[in-house]
């Protein structure tokens, strides 16, 4: 594999530690792009220069998640945020009550949606405020 595609699958993935990383080897000169990844060494890498721009978000990635939270005992909504305790707090202003549980599922998780299959990280792109809610499944319908 080369750095390049480690490097875009950073993005996809929203590895912002391992984004980063790459990033500032990039612009030391101490790898390129059409590097094999097995040739870095780790080694060159300045951690506290990495964990500043990681505070920085200089590539300005923000990892976005899906969380299922239970509403009642058929009802779930599933609501995409920044992290667990944002979907909750998200939910507590939206719906003025607690949720039974709140769970994250995988972005790769596909579901139906009328005629076709979408996964979350696909219906994602449809949004671009966020925390947001995407929909309710009650169970038995």
């Amino acid at each position: 594999m080369l750095v390049r595609e480690m490097y875009e699958y950073s993005f996809i993935y929203e590895e912002s530690t391992l984004a980063h990383t790459l990033y500032y080897l990039l612009a030391e000169n101490k790898i390129a792009l059409d590097d094999d990844v097995v040739e870095i060494d780790l080694n060159q890498v300045n951690h506290e220069k990495v964990a500043e721009l990681v505070q920085r978000n200089v590539l300005g990635i923000r990892r976005i998640g899906i969380y299922s939270l239970k509403m009642d005992r058929k009802t779930f909504v599933f609501i995409y945020a920044g992290s667990e305790g944002e979907a909750i707090q998200f939910y507590r202003k939206s719906f003025h009550m607690n949720p039974l549980n709140c769970h994250e599922y995988l972005l790769d998780f596909e579901l139906a949606r009328g005629n076709d299959v979408i996964s979350f990280r696909e219906m994602r792109k449809e949004f671009e405020r966020f925390p947001v809610v995407v929909g309710y499944f009650v169970k038995g319908e």
